[in-house]
């Protein structure tokens, strides 16, 4: 399916040049960003609703600051607070939506596949903010934004991905989308949160945190989420922090300049040191500026901004 025939539901599939048109679209939404007045008329009249069943506060808000300095309505419809919690379905969900006048929704869920059943329920453009261990769209377009913007380009380089690899929405987009895009993607992380025939995506995979940070010229590292010691799955965080983590000495094996990344938030002293984390090299915080042009790119794209166009 098309990146944009109506919805944003993951990067399995998408090729280089539907990535680009949003890369290169967020590169003219930045620019908005910059200006005293963060504002154009583009989507005025349009609604956007930012249905959220689990917590998040950059994507959230994110997606809110995207479509205001649009000019679109923002709805956010907290699922706490809803008739979600009084039982009611996705797809009564979906009819409320359509019955409210939704243009577009920004969709998270625990459930896999649910941005998929929501865009089979409403006419309305969906986009996947994250649905449980599958994908998470939006967060592989700004990562990939962030290092196109600083390296120039992503054909030939080297992206290592650093942490949970079975559980992370996050890794698997950016496997296919950093791939589409004609990186070289490594993953590293313990082997009790590494999927199974993970290679056939075309990823390599490494045991050893130095082989895999060797050369890499952009370093992608994973939330490590502590309940998952709960379960046995990795040992203590200072054991993962020796084995795993990210620290200056470590860095240094990686290419020249090599990009410092996080989806946020982050586990300081435990994926990444605190001296990484705030030097040089590290670009978290302009992922997340990146991450609000992205998502204005993608408003703007699917609610009927024309690929060609200049945004006023």
């Amino acid at each position: 399916m098309p990146l944009f025939k109506k919805d944003l539901l993951g990067l399995e599939g998408a090729g280089a040049d539907e990535i680009s048109l949003v890369l290169d679209t967020a590169a003219s939404m930045k620019e908005v960003l910059g200006r005293q007045i963060k504002k154009v008329p583009a989507l005025r009249g349009k609604t956007v609703v930012n249905l959220f069943y689990e917590p998040s506060t950059r994507t959230r808000t994110s997606f809110e600051l995207a479509a205001k300095y649009l000019s679109a309505d923002s709805v956010n419809i907290a699922t706490s607070t809803s008739s979600t919690v009084k039982g009611e379905s996705l797809k009564d969900t979906a009819a409320t939506l359509t019955a409210l006048g939704a243009d577009l929704v920004v969709l998270r869920h625990s459930m896999a596949g649910a941005p998929h059943m929501l865009a089979g329920y409403i006419k309305a453009a969906v986009i996947n903010a994250g649905d449980g261990a599958h994908e998470h769209p939006t967060q592989s377009l700004l990562d990939m934004y962030t290092v196109r913007e600083k390296k120039g380009g992503i054909k030939g380089l080297e992206v290592a991905i650093v942490g949970d690899i079975l559980h992370s929405r996050v890794a698997r987009s950016n496997i296919w989308g950093f791939t589409a895009m004609g990186a070289r993607v490594r993953l590293c992380g313990p082997a009790t949160l590494m999927p199974a025939e993970i290679e056939r995506t075309g990823a390599h995979v490494y045991s050893r945190l130095e082989e895999a940070l060797d050369g890499a010229d952009a370093v992608i590292m994973l939330r490590i989420q502590l309940e998952r010691q709960q379960q046995g799955l990795f040992p203590g965080t200072r054991e993962y922090a020796g084995l795993f983590g990210l620290n200056e000495k470590r860095l240094k094996l990686a290419a020249p300049g090599a990009l410092v990344m996080h989806p946020g938030p982050v586990n300081r002293g435990v994926e990444i040191a605190h001296e990484v984390a705030d030097g040089i090299q590290s670009v978290i915080n302009e992922q997340v500026t990146n991450g609000v042009a992205v998502r204005m790119a993608l408003l703007y794209l699917l609610m009927g901004g024309g690929a060609g166009e200049v945004v006023g």
